[in-house]
């Protein structure tokens, strides 16, 4: 067999997916062909399709070696960028695009960079791809991205619109469309385009699953007329979305004969309590026991209901309201003292968005001040942070005695004021109209709207947030300021 033929053969292999077999011919041709530079890069691809980088940037170093061509240094580039090895990869693209301008060597730069949160630089190479190509969606995707990155949300839907003019299919592009434009309070079309989520898909599929006989045979309610109908709404996405987008349940009560309404289990008993008339299913009732005539996945709701401007936060104060006998079961075990009385919490879902986690040492400071007593409302995933607290500082643990969010109700009723993180704490006392102060990363979620001075949910709502990435002392410090004000 010639030597071309054998490489042909494992390039084939390598190409319909072979790779064990590619790799044994690759090596077996450099043993006879230890200069071969072409087969160096093929087999240092090969490991980099493997996930095996260390060799692979053996292999294509070693094809660099013996001959520097400009696709051999992209390949290494590719690798270092995807490794996370962002200052080799800016190093290797900087001098490519040099001498290779190309559209992929710019956006690999800039992407290198982005990875690198060099922003300013990211932009610049972005904005240089698309000079070259100006088609080249995933950089207008990117540089959204950073412009969000900058609270800009403006810029996002900008450069957001410009991906789907291109790709008009990319569901993602349209995703993150839809909470720039609410961010920026553009709710006519944010929450049109937010019916591209997937938690919607999820929420109606997980309930084709449990009801497969009524959801399949029921139509999505798209804005007919109720009267005289039953509605099924059902959970998506957190908690702290329920709790949010509960003020329309009075709403929706109003237009039908009945609601029916399954929330996550955590929420049950708060919403049962709170049900202004609907139907408040626990998670696994029946097919049986229940029907109705359209359903909606529940942060649909405010879309079909057509609601724009600030028709989308209206609400009546309090629509949420505490379980009078745990209101009074936790005052008299926890609240029977004088003091200014403050909840807090540092930690909620950290699936996402990690940089609105709290360091329970974030709180220390609050501690010392005179005539205050603390109640950490934490629960799971950051409960464990209590022990830094116990030996230290007066706190009250009172979130190891929550089973659910009507719980948590009855104990917040007793407060003065709570002061948390971004988490569904926050949504819960200002839906019950709760004095709260949020506290927000520099780069905060869409909700919280470009304009920081007043929180557009809930009239209870304070907000501070981060002036820079990752400075929580300086919010802290504003914080401790503020409550000095009230208790003294």
């Amino acid at each position: 067999m010639l030597k071309s033929e054998k490489l042909n053969e494992a390039f084939e292999l390598h190409q319909s997916g072979k790779l064990t077999s590619a790799r044994d011919l690759y090596i077996e041709i450099l043993q006879n062909e230890p200069e071969n530079a072409q087969v160096w890069d093929l087999l240092g691809v090969l490991y980099y399709q493997a996930n095996d980088y260390m060799e692979s940037e053996i292999c294509i170093k070693k094809a660099i070696e013996i001959s520097p061509r400009f696709y051999y240094l992209e390949n290494l580039a590719r690798l270092y960028m995807d490794k996370g090895d962002f200052k080799l990869a800016i190093s290797l693209y900087e001098d490519l695009v040099k001498h290779n301008s190309t559209y992929e060597n710019w956006f690999n730069l800039a992407m290198s960079y982005k990875g690198n949160k060099n922003w300013n630089k990211a932009k610049e190479a972005y904005y240089k791809s698309l000079e070259i190509n100006p088609k080249g969606y995933e950089s207008y995707f990117n540089l959204a991205y950073l412009a969000l990155n900058d609270n800009q949300p403006q810029v996002a839907v900008d450069c957001y619109k410009k991906a789907l003019e291109i790709n008009p299919e990319d569901w993602e592009s349209m995703y993150f469309l839809s909470l720039a434009q609410m961010q920026v309070k553009d709710y006519k079309n944010g929450l049109r385009n937010f019916e591209s989520r997937l938690c919607r898909q999820s929420a109606i599929v997980t309930q084709e699953k449990t009801y497969p006989n009524l959801m399949k045979s029921r139509p999505i309610w798209n804005g007919e007329d109720l009267t005289g109908k039953t509605l099924f709404t059902y959970y998506e996405a957190g908690f702290g979305d329920m709790l949010m987008f509960y003020r329309y349940m009075p709403k929706l009560v109003s237009m039908c004969k009945k609601v029916i309404i399954k929330p996550q289990k955590e929420l049950a008993s708060l919403f049962r309590e709170n049900s202004y008339g609907a139907d408040v299913l626990e998670i696994f009732d029946f097919e049986s026991e229940i029907d109705f005539d359209y359903h909606i996945p529940f942060l649909s709701v405010p879309h079909v209901l057509g609601l724009t401007g600030d028709e989308v936060f209206t609400h009546h104060d309090s629509y949420l309201k505490a379980n009078p006998a745990k209101v009074n079961y936790y005052r008299e075990r926890f609240f029977d003292n004088d003091k200014f009385k403050i909840g807090i919490k540092w930690q909620g879902n950290t699936h996402y968005d990690l940089e609105r986690v709290l360091k329970v040492e974030d709180f220390f400071r609050l501690f010392k001040l005179e005539g205050t007593q603390f109640y950490s409302c934490q629960t799971f995933d950051g409960s464990e942070e209590f022990e830094k607290i116990k030996d230290k500082f007066d706190v009250i643990d009172l979130g190891s005695t929550f089973s659910n969010f009507s719980d948590t109700a009855g104990a917040l009723e007793n407060m003065d004021l709570i002061i948390s993180n971004d988490t569904s704490l926050v949504h819960l006392a200002g839906a019950m109209g709760k004095r709260c102060w949020v506290l927000l990363p520099h780069v905060y979620n869409w909700r919280w709207h470009t304009d920081l001075s007043k929180c557009d949910w809930y009239d209870s709502v304070k907000i501070f947030a981060q002036s820079e990435n990752g400075n929580w002392k300086d919010v802290f410090a504003q914080v401790e300021a503020e409550l000095i004000k009230i208790i003294r």
